[in-house]
């Protein structure tokens, strides 16, 4: 099964997203403050985004995004 996941990088914003299913949601916190998941309705992780990427030290950066869907 093949999937487009679409990442996005903007260098003055110093912003990362990253997509894999192109729909409607929102975004919630994780636990790491710069890192934000994106969610449909149903809870379903459709990709997420990192802020202020050019000053995270500690690489790799490693979260674990978690579906609420049943």
């Amino acid at each position: 099964m093949e999937k487009a996941i679409k990442v996005w990088f903007d260098k003055e914003a110093d912003f990362l997203e990253v997509i894999f299913d192109q729909k409607e949601g929102y975004y919630k916190e994780t636990e790491n403050d710069a890192v934000m998941e994106k969610v449909d309705d149903q809870g379903n992780i459709l990709g997420f985004s990192i802020l202020k990427v050019s000053e995270i030290k500690n690489l790799p950066i490693s979260i674990l995004l978690k579906s609420t869907a049943a």
